[in-house]
Parts: C-alpha cells; structure tokens; sequence
C-alpha cells in the first residue's frame, strides 16, 4: 500500500496526468484540425473544435466529481474504458497524414 501511495503522490507532484494528456489526447483536435480540414473552413471549423473540446472538458470534471462521490475505483475504470476507446478510434479511423499533401488527405473521405 506505500509504495501505490508513494507512486500516486509522485504523479500528483510531477504533473503525470496533466503532461500526459497534453501530449495525448489534449492536442487531438488541434492536430486533426490542422491537417485534415479545408482552408476555407478552417476558421468556423477551428472554432466548433475549440467549443466541443471546452464542452467536454467541463463535462468530464463535472462528472469526475459526481461519480468520486459513486466510486473512485469505478471513476478511473470509466476513464480508463474511455481512454481505450479513443485509442481504438483515432487508430481505425484517424489517417496518417504524415508526407500527404490536403488533396490526398481530402480524398481519404470521399
């Protein structure tokens, strides 16, 4: 049991989570934004992005609150499940846009 506690509380003191998600998830929309939309869209694109990615973060605090109070155990179990999704998601379904001109990307969704 110390040694989970000591690993959580060196988590909390170097920031884990909050660097993880900002080299993971957190960068997503911008990333897909950047390279897969259009240019005469990306403004109103970019900032339907920006919105939902507000929305959701609010959504999940507001609800990270409410089911701590359920279980913490069943909290991150949630998260962890959401997490596996997106990572399924963006594997199936995100195109590599590595060395592809906007043509090329463009023509993945037709």
């Amino acid at each position: 049991m110390a040694l989970s506690l000591l690993v959580v509380s060196i988590s909390f003191y170097l920031k884990v989570m909050v660097i993880a998600f900002s080299l993971g998830l957190g960068a997503m929309p911008w990333i897909i934004m950047s390279e897969i939309l259009p240019i005469n869209i990306k403004g109103l694109a970019g900032s339907f992005a920006t919105l939902a990615n507000w929305f959701f973060s609010w959504l999940v605090t507001l609800t990270t609150i409410l089911l701590l109070d359920w279980s913490s155990g069943g909290t991150f179990t949630i998260h962890t499940a959401v997490c596996v999704f997106t990572a399924g998601f963006v594997a199936i379904w995100v195109p590599e846009t590595k060395g592809k001109t906007l043509e090329e990307i463009q023509q993945f969704f037709r």
